[in-house]
């Protein structure tokens, strides 16, 4: 199983998918992504060759299918090694192949594997049947020619709106201004300013979580960071995509305060409160492991020990909900990209809930 190889696996995250976001900020226009036509949720049977994910992966049940029909995506950063050097082209392909229905992007170059229009990847998204839910662009940077939000808010949006995403939102954490609770209310002030922005052109703005949002404020060890986040942004305006695995390292890390007091949360029971608040979900797993700072070890989906029936059912079988959400499989670091996605969606496709 995979493990963590560098020193701080948090940072080093945040770090190579900067960089690769870094790709996309000198990009012209033709080289971004096109939007691509509803999803197409019959892919399941050809991506075990010819079996269902649910036999293919040696679970077996009677109850419905956990996973919603149409709402298997995967974050391409998790392929990033396949688009830079095949394109996107043979990656959807395969994408298509394994059962996937959509697809959300970090960056949107093909690096080495030469260049891409508009037009083009829009043609190929629809081609293969997946639909590109929402993309992950930087928060800020100290240069103002940066592809982020902060610094070119418009551009995103425009781009955004050309490739027809219904979600445009950036992985970086609320840390611009600091770890203090004024300073988390200041980046909220930023994220409502972005989350109207794209509610006026027909989209949801939303953040991606790592494990230091569960931490405490600086200034106030009584307060976790997330909660400020919760509370200072519109909930019309700004939503989360909460990564299950990070979320389930931050209840590692921070189920006590600074000084010692316990302070326990379950990630789970933050959905359940604000269910509309979570339109898209990171799906990565992680191997148990209190020997590791961050508790866990990252896996291929269905490797691990998060519970994903649990959750995901917990969720879907909110009345309304069974269709409300999205769910993209992730591996930071996976030891074959393309074996990752196959065996994630096997597993996902597999699950049933309880009778």
């Amino acid at each position: 199983m995979s493990r963590f190889s560098q020193p701080d696996p948090e940072l080093g995250h945040r770090l190579s998918r900067r960089g690769m976001l870094g790709v996309a900020a000198g990009a012209t226009a033709a080289a971004l992504l096109g939007a691509a036509a509803p999803a197409n949720a019959g892919n399941a049977t050809a991506a075990t060759g010819g079996a269902t994910p649910a036999t293919a992966s040696g679970t077996k049940g009677r109850g419905r299918p956990v996973l919603p029909p149409g709402r298997l995506g995967i974050q391409l950063y998790s392929l990033r090694d396949k688009v830079s050097t095949l394109g996107f082209g043979p990656v959807f392909a395969e994408l298509e192949r394994y059962g996937y229905d959509e697809v959300e992007f970090a960056g949107y170059t093909q690096g080495s594997a030469g260049p891409i229009t508009l037009a083009q990847l829009k043609r190929l998204t629809r081609n293969h049947g997946l639909n590109p839910i929402g993309s992950h662009v930087g928060y800020y940077s100290d240069d103002p020619n940066a592809y982020t939000f902060a610094q070119n808010l418009t551009k995103v949006l425009d781009d955004a709106q050309a490739l027809g995403l219904k979600h445009i939102g950036t992985a970086s954490g609320p840390f611009r201004y600091g770890s203090t609770v004024d300073a988390w209310k200041r980046a909220a002030e930023d994220f409502n300013t972005y989350g109207a922005a794209a509610r006026a052109r027909g989209m949801k703005f939303y953040q991606h979580n790592h494990s230091e949002e569960f931490s405490f404020a600086s200034d106030n060890p009584k307060v976790r960071l997330y909660d400020i986040l919760l509370k200072e942004t519109d909930p019309d305006l700004v939503h989360l995509e909460m990564d299950i695995y990070w979320a389930y390292v931050g209840q590692f890390r921070f189920s006590k305060r600074p000084d010692g007091t316990p302070a326990p949360f379950e990630p789970l029971n933050y959905v359940l409160r604000q269910p509309d608040r979570y339109p898209l979900f990171h799906v990565k797993d992680g191997e148990s492991d209190p020997s590791n700072p961050y508790g866990y070890n990252m896996t291929d989906v269905g490797d691990g020990d998060i519970d994903y029936q649990r959750f995901i059912s917990a969720v879907t079988r909110l009345r309304g909900h069974r269709m409300a959400h999205h769910w993209q499989a992730e591996h930071d670091n996976p030891a074959e990209s393309f074996t990752f996605a196959r065996r994630s969606s096997a597993h996902l496709h597999s699950l049933r809930e309880k009778c």
